[in-house]
């Protein structure tokens, strides 16, 4: 049986099997999922903004693209993961408001989101193995250790695995 851990809005949990990793609510945020299926070690974090520029070093690291995927790699390997097996998913990031074209790539937090979680996992060399990111629906996201799928529930779409 698996332990069920919510990660809540800008935190960052690691987790050994058998465990399932959990966050609600992810419009423009991402659900970044790293993993080690050999060490059977997780760990996930609710991403809300791109990056911590010019942000007070107090902030939850789980909160930026650059400080979460560092720090959830360091958590792993804490644990006992190694960083040359770990696999990464995410899922989320969408434009959940219309913007005026003017200011488009400043308030299209989704994509800027994204693109700045795909480009800390690739700085840290772990490759993203699957995503669903995009679109303008709200997701809630499910990670297993046991299956190392991560179950996604998308408003309106209904239910997908990667």
């Amino acid at each position: 049986m698996e332990n069920a851990y919510h990660v809540g809005m800008a935190d960052l949990i690691v987790v050994s099997a058998p465990a399932k990793l959990i966050t609600l609510g992810l419009g423009s945020c991402i659900g970044l999922v790293i993993f080690d299926s050999v060490a059977k070690i997780a760990g996930m974090a609710h991403i809300m903004l791109p990056d911590s520029r010019g942000i007070k070093a107090a902030e939850k690291v789980g909160k930026f693209a650059d400080t979460a995927v560092p720090s959830v790699i360091d958590e792993m390997i804490k644990k006992g993961a190694s960083k040359a097996r770990m696999k990464a998913k995410i899922a989320g990031g969408a434009q959940m408001f219309a913007v005026p074209d003017v200011a488009t790539d400043f308030l299209s937090v989704g994509s800027r989101n994204v693109k700045e979680t795909t480009a800390m996992l690739t700085k840290a060399g772990i490759p993203l193995v699957a995503s669903d990111t995009g679109g303008n629906k709200g997701r809630t996201v499910e990670f297993s250790t046991t299956t190392w799928m991560l179950t996604i529930k998308t408003l309106g779409k209904g239910k997908t695995e990667i």
